[in-house]
Formats: structure tokens, C-alpha cells, sequence
């Protein structure tokens, strides 16, 4: 049977090192190879080393780099523990040890075959062996290796960076064993969290293929017709459905040079002439390269940032001038009417109904990609589902070209392509002519796609339960505006909330309590999760700052009991509560987890109390759980309780918030029955799971406990820590005060050390200082300038 425990990668740059980085993550020893270094660096010389001592230094600086990056490639620091560092000459005969070789070296295939020509003289059988190439021939790097080792050799294409982007594209060999493709698929997807499409052995595979193509459409339309850049990106980027980077600030991203040699692959490997031409390097990028404007990396692509009088300026490349000036912000009847519509298909008829030059932009850009990606069917994958998939997980599009087109009108856009003189594929016509109009189904919450001359239903796996599918089955139990309750099967309810972004209000807040009387009744036991783009950015701040601003005190006092009660009732369910939250759960988010009996992140989970943002301190029962954890782990009344409030002091006051959903041990809020998921689409069937397994084992609810506190004495030392950082010149004035009302509440206000309190009785000390801290108008301008600016403001 084939298991995966240990692996090896050859090669620690960006890529390679990502790449062993995600798979420590994930738990699993890697082995990471480069060469030998020919000659000591100026500092080695200096720190008196010689070659022997500094054999690995590619890999070994390669690891510490890791731990410095933004965005972190690992969970968390220390799992670079690992990776081992090694080198090709010394470790390669350990290459035999380990279940799976990713090879990630310099893309030329005559390096490539050498590499696999040597490993093969010690290669284990039954050893996975796979290419992290980004487009060369699978096939041809093996091409005169055993039947035994091309059994065993596929491509696995990660996408940049490799611990954040979904897409992994699997791409067998002619002489792969299909049993290891379906068990490659498997483990990327389970263990890596990946979403796996299969590619066909062609150039650039999928996502670069059609991707490499969009943008190089984009770049001729540009240039055919006028735009700048800063036109191009307005148009391509959310109000297509596409990432705020658009077109420029993407190759920008990726580099100008990386993006050349991607279209070089394909422009050298296919054979079409027409197809040919659009990847040949338009004479502008070419120019750019030479003058080493490549984007980010070397500080100027198609855009620059620098520093003037008023401070920092991006600006934009003139492409006719080859000058930079102030970037500038587009506006149009057809650009507001996507930023007026809801949800990604109504953006794209709002833009494309337009009529104005933006509106050519998009529909000229978009009818070239969608025929393209039709064209290309059958060629790079046999599935419109893949090429979607990968589009959307490779490039962060909202949509893939299949679905678009349905988005856009399948029938009606292909009639408006004719008129124009586009050849669609004949396959689409036949489809069309057939009484078809979308390239998709739903059906009762089943989805079904275009296959071959018929409709194919998408493959139904328990791991993924889709709570939108559930609700076109009828599943609802109960629902408002802000939050419904959803049968998930085997008897377990799943409280999902889609307030806009997620935000919690009384809506919410009264589904929590309906949902606990529904469950108690009813149900096995609760998971709290939901699909939104974020688990919960917190509370709604906007109702909270018009009731202060309005001095409806008793508003504001409602609004936190209603939190504070819901909380309680969830905690006090005699069924088991698990709570499944991913990426940015905050504030008030975090709230609504704690409740429950075990916490499952999503490993890309943001979570922490950040309510000291918006001149507030958490008031939902956040500090009430903290300090009764501390008072659960110290249960020793003769040991000092201080130390660990004090840290929990820190971290509510300088707003920390996990790097993922790992990191929330670090920071303080993980327990010891909380787990992480690596692939989010499992999150609300493992919490699923684990609701069973609590049940199974004789579930016992949740009591009330005494809270042991540090009283008068211990606030006295987080004040002392306020008022230095104070007058060091960290903290405003506000800062402190706020600190100072987070340390009565951590410590149980005015009461001697070692006082048992209720939990009751901190819920109240935190809805006092909430409120009090509201009144302030330097609290009410940061809530002003959260909801305007997206961003704290330290006043």
C-alpha cells in the first residue's frame, strides 16, 4: 500500500523551499537538496570557514529564509524543524530512504534528464518521484528511464506561493500507473489541502496555458486600442470577477521575466501559427526585461512606488513614453455599475451591457480567453470542470471561463461572437444547437456539467459538504437575515451565518439562540461554520457607533447583553457544540467559537481579539474565557496566576492575531482538544465528525465555573506595563486608558488576589468598560475610521 511519511526535495529556491516548507506544515520530515557551493561567500571567509564546513549552505540558508518571509510558507516557525538541509553530492544515496521526490531545479529539460538519470541508480522501488515543472514535457524528462520509474514519475505543479495558492496540477506520464495518479490526487488533496486538477502532458499544463494566454490578449487590446495601465487593471480586476491585482499588478507579482519565459514555452512547443503569434512576446515586454523593469523584485515593472514630499506615490508606466507619472483612478458609468451590483455574474452583464470603452475592454478580452479555453478542451484536459477549477484556484478568478460563459449567456454571446467574425469551436454550436444553454446544471443542489455530449453529474463525496447545496435541497430549518440553521445529516445542525462580511448583529445573535432551542430539541449536537469569504470580522461596528453617537446608552447596553447571553446559552447547550472558523475570524468571531467544546481552524485561519482597533475591549465573554482558562490550566490555588493573565493581557491589548490557524497555540487561544484542518473544504465535515465523536463518548455538557482572579494587585501590574509603554513613547493616551480598563476586567476588578468570581460577574465588568469606553469621542473616531479606511487608526 502506498503512504507518503517522508520526503525529499531537490532544489531550495523560492519554489523548492516552499514547497518543503508546505510539507512540514503538514507533518511530514523533508530532506531538502541543493549543490555544493563552489567558493565561500566574503562573510564565510571573514567567519573563517572553509568549503567542507559550508556544503549545505544553499539549503541551510534556504530554511532560515523561510522563517523571515512575508507571507510566512510555514504555520509556524518552529515547523521548520523538519527540514533537514542537505546537498547533492553527500545525501543524494539518502534519496533511497524517503516515500516521495519532488524535483524543483532550473527549468531546462537537459538538466532535468541528467537529474533523473542519476537518481534512478539509486532510486527505491515503489518510490514516488514527481516534477514541480511549471510546463516542460513530463514525458521527455524520463523518456529513457525504465518502465518501472516512469510508473512512478508524474508531474505535481504547485502554484506560488505554495502554503497560500489551492491549484496543484497532477500531470501523468504515458507510462504512469493510473493507481498512483488517483493516490497522488488523494494525498494532495487530503493531506496538502490542494485542489488537484488533472493536466494533460502540453505545454504550461492548464492554468498557465489559458491564464499566460488572457493576459497576453490583454496586453495586444491594450495596445490595439489605447488603454493605460491603470485603465486595464479598473477593468480586469474585481469587476470581472478577477483579484484587485488585475493585469499589471499580477505581472508585476509574478515578474516580467518569469512571465516571458512561460510564454516562451508555449510560443517554442506549439505548432499552430495563430496560436503561435498571441504567445510571442509583444515588443514592450521584451523592452522592459532588457531595462530590468521586471516588476516587484527589482522595485519597477508597470509600476513603481516612490517617495515624494507627501509621502509614498505609486505611479504608473506610460507605455507610449516609457515615462512614469501618478497613477490615477478610473471611473466609469460601466465600472460604477459593477461596483453597485452584487455577486460576480451581475458585475459581468452590468460591465458588459455598458456600451462604453470599458465595456469593449472587457467583452474584446473575455470572447478571445472563452473561445481559447473552448478551443483548448480535450487538448490540456478532458473536462470543462479542470480548466474552470484551475483558473479559479491557479489565478483566483471567481469564475472559470465555462462558467463565465454561462454567467454571461451562453447562447447570446456566442451568437454576438459570430456577428463579430469569431470562429466559436463547433463542439459549443453543437451543444447550443441541441436546446442547451449553459455548460452547467443545478438540480435540486446537485450540479451537473458538459461531458462529452451530455450533461455529467460532479462527483458527490461526503468530505464535502457544501451548505449552498443544502439549501437548494431544503434543508433550512430555520433562517433571518443574517443567519440560518442547516440540517447536515446523521442529525447534526450547522449554524451558518451570511450577514454581509459576516458581521454580527441581533440577527445573528437571536438565530444563536433559536438555533440552541432547535438542537436541544431536535438534533444530536451543533457545528458553527459557514462559507463566506470570512468566518466573522466581528461585531457590527456601524450599528455600535450610531447608537453611541446617538447616546442611546440603553441600546448599547442591549446590544452587549444580547451578545453576552447568546454566548452563554451556546456554552450552556447540553449537546456538543464544535465551531469550524477560517481565515479572518476576529473580534467578535472569535467570540462565537469559543463557546463551543472543541474549535476546529481551517489552517489558513486568522484569529484574535482585535476590538482595541476600534477603541474598545472584547465584551462578548472574550476576556471572561481567557482568564477562565488560565484559572482551569492553574487550578493550584498556591501557584501565581499572574504570568498567564499577563500574557493574556498582551495579547487582547496589542491585538495579536494568528498567522494561521497552528499559530492561535502560540498566541493563546488553542486547546488541547482543538485541531487544525489542512484543507478547508473538509472543515464543516470534520467538525461534523468530531460533534459525533463527543456524542458517541457520552457527551457532558459545559458547567459554570469560578473564575480564581489576580484582583487589585495583579491590575496593578498591567497597569504598570500601560503606563510604561506609555511613557515610552509606544502607546497614546488613549491606548493606556484603554489598557487600563482591559486590566480591571482581566483581573476581576477590585477584589484581593485570589478571589473566586462568577462567570457572570466578568461578563459584567466587561459590558461596564465597553460601555464606557464607547463614550469616548477618541473611540467613536476610531470605529469612524475603521469602517471608512478598512484600518485602525491610532489616535
Amino acid at each position: 500500500m502506498t503512504t507518503i511519511r517522508t520526503a525529499a526535495v531537490i532544489g531550495s529556491g523560492v519554489m523548492g523551499s516552499g514547497i518543503a516548507a508546505h510539507l512540514a506544515n503538514v507533518g511530514i520530515p523533508v530532506l531538502l537538496l541543493d549543490i555544493v557551493p563552489a567558493q565561500l561567500l566574503p562573510q564565510e571567509e571573514a567567519a573563517g570557514l572553509t568549503l567542507p564546513k559550508v556544503r549545505n549552505r544553499f539549503a541551510v540558508n534556504a530554511i532560515e529564509k523561510l522563517k523571515q518571509t512575508n507571507p510566512a510558507p510555514l504555520y509556524s516557525d518552529a515547523f521548520a524543524e523538519r527540514i533537514t538541509p542537505g546537498n547533492l553530492e553527500d545525501d543524494f544515496e539518502r534519496l533511497s530512504g524517503v516515500d516521495w521526490i519532488i524535483e524543483v531545479i532550473v527549468e531546462k529539460l537537459e538538466v532535468k534528464q541528467q537529474l533523473f538519470r542519476r537518481m534512478e541508480s539509486v532510486w527505491k522501488p515503489g518510490t514516488i518521484v514527481s516534477s514541480n515543472t511549471s510546463g516542460i514535457s513530463i514525458n521527455a524528462m524520463v523518456e529513457n528511464l525504465s518502465a518501472a520509474f516512469k510508473k512512478h514519475f508524474l508531474g505535481t505543479h504547485f502554484f506560488n506561493p505554495p502554503r497560500y495558492m489551492k491549484l496543484l496540477e497532477v500531470v501523468p506520464g504515458e507510462g504512469t500507473d493510473p493507481d498512483i495518479v488517483d493516490f497522488m490526487t488523494n494525498f494532495c488533496e487530503k493531506t496538502l489541502g490542494k485542489g488537484v486538477v488533472r493536466a494533460k502532458d502540453t505545454p504550461n499544463f492548464i492554468g498557465n496555458r489559458i491564464g499566460t494566454y488572457g493576459l497576453l490578449v490583454t496586453l495586444r487590446e491594450m495596445l490595439a486600442n489605447g488603454y493605460s495601465v491603470e485603465e486595464v487593471d479598473a477593468v480586469t480586476g474585481p469587476a470581472m470577477g478577477r483579484p484587485k491585482s488585475a493585469t499589471f499588478r499580477t505581472l508585476d507579482l509574478v515578474g516580467l521575466d518569469t512571465f516571458v519565459h512561460v510564454a516562451n514555452n508555449v510560443f517554442d512547443l506549439v505548432a499552430e501559427a495563430e496560436e503561435r503569434a498571441v504567445f510571442q512576446t509583444p515588443e514592450i515586454l521584451r523592452r522592459m526585461v532588457e531595462k530590468g523593469w521586471i516588476g516587484e523584485k527589482q522595485g519597477q515593472g508597470f509600476y513603481k512606488k516612490v517617495k515624494t514630499e507627501a509621502g509614498k506615490e505609486i505611479q504608473a508606466l506610460n507605455l507610449l513614453t516609457m515615462e512614469y507619472v501618478a497613477s490615477r483612478k478610473i471611473s466609469s458609468v460601466s465600472l460604477e455599475a459593477t461596483k453597485q451590483a452584487k455577486g460576480t455574474t451581475a458585475k459581468l452583464r452590468a460591465l458588459l451591457s455598458a456600451k462604453d470603452r470599458y465595456s469593449d475592454l472587457a467583452w474584446n478580452i473575455l470572447k478571445s480567453v472563452l473561445i481559447y479555453s473552448a478551443e483548448k478542451l480535450g487538448e490540456i484536459a478532458d473536462s470543462i470542470v479542470e480548466i474552470d477549477n484551475a483558473l479559479k484556484w491557479g489565478f483566483n478568478w471567481d469564475l472559470g471561463p465555462f462558467e463565465t460563459w454561462d454567467a454571461i449567456g451562453l447562447r447570446r454571446s456566442v451568437e454576438r461572437m459570430e456577428a463579430e467574425g469569431n470562429v466559436v469551436p463547433n463542439w459549443v454550436k453543437e451543444w447550443i444547437a441541441s436546446g442547451n444553454e449553459s455548460f452547467y446544471q443545478n438540480r435540486e443542489g446537485n450540479t451537473f456539467y458538459y461531458l462529452k455530449n451530455e450533461y455529467r453529474g460532479v462527483e458527490t463525496r461526503p468530505e464535502l459538504i457544501s451548505l449552498t447545496a443544502l439549501k437548494q435541497q431544503n434543508k433550512v430549518i430555520r433562517s433571518n437575515s443574517g443567519a440560518s440553521l442547516i440540517d447536515i445529516g446523521d442529525g447534526i445542525a450547522c449554524l451558518e451565518f451570511h450577514s454581509p462580511n459576516n458581521a454580527i448583529g441581533a440577527d445573528i445573535l437571536t438565530m444563536i439562540g433559536q438555533s440552541v432551542d432547535e438542537v436541544r430539541s431536535n438534533f444530536r449536537g451543533l457545528v458553527v461554520a459557514n462559507e463566506g469569504k470570512n468566518f466573522c470580522v466581528g461585531a457590527n461596528v456601524m450599528l455600535l457607533l450610531m447608537e453611541a453617537q446617538d447616546g442611546e446608552w440603553d441600546e448599547v447596553d442591549g446590544i452587549i447583553r444580547l451578545f453576552q447571553n447568546a454566548m452563554m446559552k451556546l456554552k450552556g447547550l447540553e449537546k456538543p457544540v464544535v465551531a469550524a472558523p477560517h481565515k479572518m475570524t476576529l473580534g467578535g468571531g472569535v467570540e462565537a467559537c469559543m463557546p463551543a467544546d472543541q474549535i476546529i481552524y481551517a489552517s489558513e485561519t486568522y484569529f484574535g481579539l482585535v476590538e482595541v482597533g476600534v477603541g474598545l475591549i472584547p465584551a462578548g465573554g472574550g476576556c471572561k474565557e481567557l482568564i477562565l482558562r488560565a484559572s482551569q490550566h492553574i487550578n493550584d490555588p498556591d501557584v501565581d496566576l499572574q504570568p498567564f493573565v499577563q500574557a493574556i493581557f498582551e495579547t487582547v491589548a496589542m491585538a495579536k492575531v494568528s498567522t494561521s490557524g497552528h499559530d492561535t497555540k502560540r498566541i493563546g487561544y488553542m486547546r488541547a482538544q482543538d485541531t487544525v484542518v489542512v484543507n478547508s473544504d473538509y472543515r464543516i465535515y470534520e467538525a461534523k465528525q468530531a460533534v459525533l465523536r463527543l456524542e458517541g463518548a457520552g457527551y457532558k455538557p459545559q458547567s459554570q465555573e469560578k473564575i480564581r482572579v489576580v484582583g487589585e494587585n495583579g491590575k496593578a501590574v498591567m497597569q504598570i506595563a500601560a503606563y510604561t509603554m506609555r511613557q515610552g513613547g509606544y502607546i497614546s493616551e488613549h491606548d493606556q486608558l484603554i489598557a487600563n480598563k482591559l486590566a480591571h476586567v482581566l483581573a476581576g476588578g477590585n477584589v484581593p488576589a485570589g478571589t473566586y468570581v462568577t462567570e457572570q460577574y466578568i461578563l459584567d465588568l466587561e459590558r461596564e468598560a465597553f460601555l464606557s469606553l464607547c463614550g469616548e469621542p477618541k473611540t467613536q473616531q476610531r470605529m469612524q475610521y475603521m469602517l471608512s479606511k478598512g484600518k485602525a487608526l491610532r489616535n
